[in-house]
């Protein structure tokens, strides 16, 4: 190779590197969190708005699905809520936010099922959505992610639009929280829409004990989360007072009961056939520790948020259908 050719060529392999080193900081920069609460309150962070809608007493606020169709699932556990016509409304821009944090299969039970999110967004539109948009801030690569999961596809095919993280999307929010006062948001897609679904699969963590809707939530912070490790459970609590979402949904279609968060054999997976949708987050992720076999002792993000009064563990006390279907 002559040297001429050999110093272009690295050229532009530093001008690569040298992008992907700012791409990585601006979804995960080197900022503590005392840097990040000073800094956002310099900056005028945010506010996030309730994306909640108000329902008449008596309502169904938590309803599970059994069965082995995941499109059929997800339109009965609607359906047993009232139908997404309840909570969606024509001319609503809808975002969906699954969990695709890593570069897994499907099949493997780290990430939200392709099938799921594909029927939930085809929901949206016949509930009369102008838009339905669908993000997350993943811990490998997005584009990745989204596409090894099968996630990137089921949007397609549903008519959603992907919207992948960008630095200018990232900004302060006052979460107001125990542990997070103020963080960077992937707020783009948030301000954007006026109704917020999340749809999480259902799995063992290593650090928590069980990911589920709550857990769900970190996937929208950016700086250096991975500092949170230590505090997790105050963490998870404090989603639950950051974001009002419209409604959650638990894909317990796949339950991954081992080796979490990422997975990697299909022998750590075993087939829940349940689908969980609800308002109330606490209470659908209750369920979930129980389709895991967790105790609550274990998942103790959940005790603390109810205290807060965020949410119940008692969650047979509320309204709730189970519906079998197939």
């Amino acid at each position: 190779m002559e040297r001429r050719d050999f110093l272009r060529r690295l050229g532009r392999t530093g001008l690569a590197a040298a992008t992907l080193t700012a791409l990585a900081l601006w979804r995960h920069d080197r900022r503590s969190a005392a840097e990040y609460t000073r800094d956002a309150a310099a900056a005028d962070a945010l506010d996030l708005p309730s994306y909640a809608v108000e329902r008449p007493g008596g309502s169904v606020c938590l309803a599970l699905a059994r069965g082995r169709d995941p499109e059929q699932l997800v339109t009965a556990a609607l359906g047993a809520l009232g139908g997404l016509q309840a909570f969606v409304r024509p001319g609503d821009v809808v975002l969906l936010k699954p969990n695709a944090a890593f570069d897994r299969a499907a099949a493997l039970g780290a990430t939200t099922r392709p099938e799921v999110l594909g029927a939930l967004a085809r929901q949206c539109r016949l509930a009369g959505a102008r838009r339905v948009l669908v993000t997350d801030n993943p811990i490998n690569h997005p584009a990745g992610c989204f596409a090894k999961s099968g996630l990137q596809q089921a949007v397609a095919d549903a008519g959603a639009e992907l919207v992948l993280p960008t630095a200018g999307a990232f900004v302060p929010v006052r979460i107001g929280g125990q542990a997070l006062q103020t963080w960077p948001l992937l707020h783009g897609p948030l301000a954007a829409a006026n109704r917020v679904i999340g749809v999480a699969p259902c799995k063992d963590h290593n650090l928590c004990g069980a990911s589920l809707t709550m857990k769900n939530w970190y996937g929208l912070l950016g700086g250096r989360r991975n500092q949170f490790h230590q505090q997790i459970h105050t963490v998870i609590a404090d989603f639950a007072a950051m974001i009002r979402p419209t409604l959650v949904i638990l894909d317990a279609t796949r339950v991954l009961q081992r080796n979490g968060p990422t997975g990697g054999s299909l022998a750590d997976v075993a087939a829940g056939e349940t689908l969980v949708a609800g308002t109330d987050m606490v209470a659908v992720d209750t369920v979930g520790c129980e389709l895991l076999g967790r105790s609550l002792d274990r998942v103790a993000y959940l005790r603390q948020a109810e205290a807060r009064g965020l949410g119940t563990t008692q969650w047979r006390q509320l309204a709730w259908r189970e519906v079998q279907v197939g």
